[in-house]
């Protein structure tokens, strides 16, 4: 069975699917603290007042370099549907940014 995360305080998710939405940033937070890292998460920036996305996303990075780059599962895939140009790039710049370094620096089984 899939894990997907829908995050964001209004809407809900374009498609059928096995979708959990999490409505705020310590909601997504307190899931993930249970259920581990789901497979795929369509992330909202601005989630109500002064709560934003990048919170998750600093949890998410947290919690695999805490765990040895084991948290975030292989194969994770994301995207943001955010309205908000500038607060989509921070998600992508930081999520995105740490996963491409992460396989960057994975040891090679070339060879062994």
């Amino acid at each position: 069975m899939k894990r997907w995360l829908f995050v964001d305080d209004e809407r809900f998710p374009p498609a059928k699917g096995e979708w959990t939405i999490a409505r705020s940033s310590a909601e997504a937070i307190a899931m993930m603290s249970h259920q581990g890292c789901p497979e795929f998460i369509s992330f909202d920036h601005d989630l109500g007042g002064e709560d934003k996305a990048m919170a998750i996303v600093h949890f998410m990075v947290e919690q695999d370099l805490d765990f040895d780059k084991a948290w975030i599962p292989r194969g994770f895939a994301y995207t943001v549907h955010s309205e908000n140009p500038v607060g989509a790039q921070n998600i992508h710049g930081l999520l995105g940014g740490y996963l491409r370094e992460r396989e960057l620096r994975q040891p090679s089984l070339i060879g062994e």
